[in-house]
């Protein structure tokens, strides 16, 4: 999993959500002919030609506007510029060049990234030929898409790929030569990440302040402590309060993004006064999507009154009733200001490390779970029985699980997940996403 980051820009209603959906191959922004409907920021995950990269489509930049919406937009668009490692300026050919769209150029020149101008509704020969004004802009990549269609989206895709590069090898190994894992502690602002850090490691290690987004850089923490090692990712850094004007949910997204793909473990930290928040949720269903493991440690349990021994059972039972359908996580409540139960939250994030790490053999698997699809079949289709007979783990590094059937395309959502539940029954893949495949027999 890459942690190179593309940032999608532009001034309101050029397309910059249709293009979000045609690189992620799935209608998850909202897309409207109404300028301005792009408010909350999206982010997901594209792949092309084997490389995968993280996608954040921004709102319409409006420079020197006073409107409140389109202020905060403005502010969110600059924490993009800055975090992305390669921006996407998307421009309308059936407008020309505006005020806007220069205002948006003057940033990113300022900003050193390096840019690719997109030059979208390009949908005929005629728009090509206005499309040649936009070279004026003086950027050196520039490219004739429609969104809409697609066309254009290939060679654009090219290019963004080669400027991923992969990294060298560099990550610390124990003495016998096995990689050291990686947890992420990620989480809203002011959630206590980093006085979750400073306890577990008993040092001031980074700044721990009532501020939110008081933490800025990601930091790498070599634990080392009562026979157990691993690298604590905190997404964490050291920044002056009056320097804190950003907006705080967003910035927290980037880097959390950005912790998780170095990470094997998400430690997710939810603040126990909030509950678990639809922020949380989305944030945690990122962590999924890039198959890592989470455990989710609910904190300040020490700030809720009235606590009784049905509380954190309650407490439990609604949160994975907000994570439904993947609700075979870990919970454990901490106090990170007085170091309760934070070593029980480090071993289940081992426990989940192994998990993940867990290979099952064929023999076994097949033995299992054969027995399981004998006493529960899948549906018959379109007059057929449809037969599994064979199933084995895929060499990959999130586990995930091949079935061969003689009608692996009737195969419904719905059994899918049954095979996902027996495993997970049988084998104990909790806090770790599972795959399932069908393929023919």
């Amino acid at each position: 999993m890459s942690g190179f980051t593309v940032a999608i820009v532009g001034r309101p209603n050029v397309g910059k959500s249709t293009l979000f959906n045609r690189l992620l191959e799935q209608r998850k922004a909202i897309v409207d002919d109404q300028s301005g409907v792009t408010r909350d920021r999206q982010y997901g995950i594209a792949d092309w030609n084997g490389k995968v990269f993280n996608v954040i489509d921004t709102g319409g930049f409006v420079s020197r506007s006073e409107d409140v919406f389109e202020r905060e937009i403005r502010k969110q668009v600059h924490i993009a510029v800055d975090e992305a490692d390669l921006i996407l300026f998307v421009c309308d050919t059936t407008t020309g060049i505006t005020a806007q769209d220069e205002d948006m150029a003057d940033v990113l020149r300022k900003s050193a990234k390096p840019v690719l101008l997109v030059v979208n509704k390009v949908d005929n020969s005629e728009r090509a030929l206005y499309g040649t004004e936009f070279y004026g802009l003086g950027f050196e990549k520039t490219f004739m898409i429609s969104s809409i269609s697609g066309s254009g989206s290939g060679e654009l895709l090219d290019e963004v790929v080669t400027h991923i590069v992969e990294e060298a090898d560099t990550e610390l190994r124990d003495k016998e030569g096995n990689p050291i894992p990686k947890f992420a502690i990620i989480g809203q602002p002011n959630a206590g990440k980093s006085t979750l850090l400073n306890a577990l490691i008993n040092q001031e290690r980074t700044i721990v302040s009532d501020v939110a987004g008081t933490t800025r850089d990601t930091i790498h923490t070599h634990y080392k402590l009562f026979g157990k090692e691993f690298v604590l990712i905190d997404t964490a850094g050291i920044r002056k309060k009056k320097n804190v004007h950003e907006d705080l949910e967003f910035y927290s997204v980037i880097r959390a993004i950005k912790a998780m793909d170095e990470s094997d473990v998400c430690m997710l930290l939810v603040d126990a006064q909030n509950g678990l928040t639809a922020q949380d949720v989305s944030i945690f269903s990122l962590a999924t999507r890039k198959g890592k493991g989470v455990v989710i440690l609910v904190n300040k349990w020490d700030l809720i009154p009235e606590k009784n021994t049905n509380s954190a059972r309650d407490y439990e039972k609604d949160v994975k009733e907000k994570l439904e359908p993947f609700t075979d996580v870990p919970i454990v409540f901490i106090s990170a200001s007085e170091k309760t139960r934070i070593f029980q939250g480090m071993e289940k994030a081992l426990e989940v490390y192994e998990n993940r790490s867990k290979r099952i053999t064929t023999s076994v698997l097949n033995e299992v779970m054969l027995k399981e699809i004998e006493h529960y079949p899948p549906p018959m289709a379109r007059g057929y029985a449809v037969k599994i007979k064979f199933v084995q783990q895929v060499p990959t590094v999130v586990p995930s699980f091949a079935f061969f059937s003689n009608h692996p395309e009737s195969i419904k959502e719905a059994y899918k997940n049954f095979l996902e539940n027996k495993i997970r029954s049988h084998f104990n893949f909790s806090g770790v996403p599972v795959r399932i495949f069908m393929r023919k027999k």
